[in-house]
């Protein structure tokens, strides 16, 4: 028995049962806008098939045998992030055909190579500074970054000149793998021990989705704990709070070390006009129905938030230079630095059009734009810090229409 804690539904649904989803609702005319989660549905709260001993989950049960229930945001930190068993931080991370999931840079070289000529046009806004910074957060095994760097080096050299590359990397087997990756660029890429301020982009795809959130709805928090041996949900009272927490933070910490320039998140998400809250939990390009299923060889995202972002954005001095769909983006700067890929250079100094004429190139950039793939399912944010406002927008947000955020 629970004490001081009531133990959710318990019944398991059956194979094919909408998987759980989570609604939020913020309270009309609330200056701070605090999050409100609807309440899991999670009819299926307690496993009742056979649950591997592996010692990540046994880690888990230890904690909350000897210090009670735990958040969820404690779970999915552990779940992700354990440093010897979490899903990212052990390497099981599996992008791909063969792994997960697809992401932006598991469809080929073409997303680095759009994101390059942004990049770019960034650069010659700040003056074509040297020292130009590009810091990456979440990723992964490097290939963002390699895409990038060797599409500066050959199109763009004026630009590769300039350029310095630094990955926030928390994870050793991760850093290994960069490093790997990206020898060939020497001191150009860097490992910080930890965020220094910087002149330049901060850049991160899929990273605001996988940061460690609770589960809170009306006054209620629901936590993990134990019927015994199963992992089960349990419900306490709280105060109102906020849920994405983790993410908020990171955005502080973005705010704190961008001296000048912009910080560029590209994430599944929501409005809050229209936000519903999912638990993602994927295997093998299989929704899993629990996000107790496979602990530690399964990822667990939840759709960001952009408005709750936003605002903690704006209280840092950050101003909101473009909101929009990837496909909007990225057709943008096709358009701009493209031109619908002929083999002609683009007006400007930018080199050679950033899209090779080939079949591949081409059912690159189909899976990136088109609405039923990933062109719709992700939005871009680019926030500016001691920039003025632009005469222009930059090539990304050309097709963008008007801005939701003031």
């Amino acid at each position: 028995m629970l004490v001081g804690f009531k133990q959710a539904n318990d019944s398991v649904p059956k194979v094919g049962a909408k998987r759980p989803t989570l609604n939020v609702q913020f309270p009309r005319g609330s200056a701070s806008r605090i999050l409100e989660i609807e309440a899991l549905d999670v009819e299926r709260c307690a496993l009742d098939f056979f649950q591997l001993n592996t010692p990540l989950v046994e880690s888990i049960r230890e904690t909350i045998r000897a210090q009670g229930p735990q958040s969820f945001a404690w779970f999915m930190q552990q779940a992700l992030y354990h440093p010897e068993h979490g899903y990212y931080s052990s390497g099981r991370c599996a992008i791909g055909r063969k792994g997960d999931y697809f992401t932006n840079v598991s469809v080929g070289p073409l997303f680095g190579q759009l994101l390059s000529a942004q990049f770019s046009e960034i650069w010659e806004r700040l003056g074509k500074i040297n020292d130009f910074v590009i810091v990456e957060q979440g990723a992964h095994d490097g290939q963002f970054a390699l895409d990038v760097l060797e599409f500066v080096q050959k199109r763009l050299p004026e630009f590769f000149d300039a350029l310095r590359y630094r990955i926030i990397e928390p994870f050793p087997i991760l850093e290994q793998q960069q490093r790997q990756r990206l020898e060939a660029f020497g001191d150009k890429v860097k490992w910080p021990d930890s965020p220094e301020p910087f002149t330049g982009v901060h850049f991160s795809n899929e990273l605001l989705d996988a940061m460690p959130v609770r589960l809170i709805s009306n006054g209620t928090e629901k936590l993990v704990g134990l019927d015994g041996d199963k992992f089960v949900f349990v419900e306490r009272q709280v105060d109102k709070t906020i849920f994405n927490q983790a993410a908020l933070e990171s955005i502080d910490e973005i705010a704190a070390n961008l001296q000048r320039g912009y910080a560029i998140a590209i994430d599944y998400g929501f409005l809050d006009e229209e936000f519903e809250r999912n638990v993602q939990v994927r295997a093998r390009h299989r929704n899993l129905d629990s996000p107790f299923e496979q602990i530690g060889d399964a990822d667990i995202t939840m759709s960001v938030h952009w408005r709750s972002i936003v605002e903690r954005a704006q209280a840092n001095g950050l101003r909101v230079t473009g909101f929009t769909d990837q496909h909007h983006f990225l057709t943008g700067i096709i358009s701009q630095f493209g031109r619908g890929g002929s083999p002609e250079p683009p007006a400007g100094d930018w080199g050679q059009s950033p899209l090779p004429d080939s079949r591949k190139a081409k059912r690159e950039l189909q899976t990136l734009l088109h609405p039923e793939m990933l062109g719709r399912a992700f939005q871009v944010l680019v926030l500016a810090k001691n920039v003025g406002p632009e005469t222009n927008p930059l090539a990304g947000f050309k097709f963008a229409r008007e801005s939701c955020f003031s």
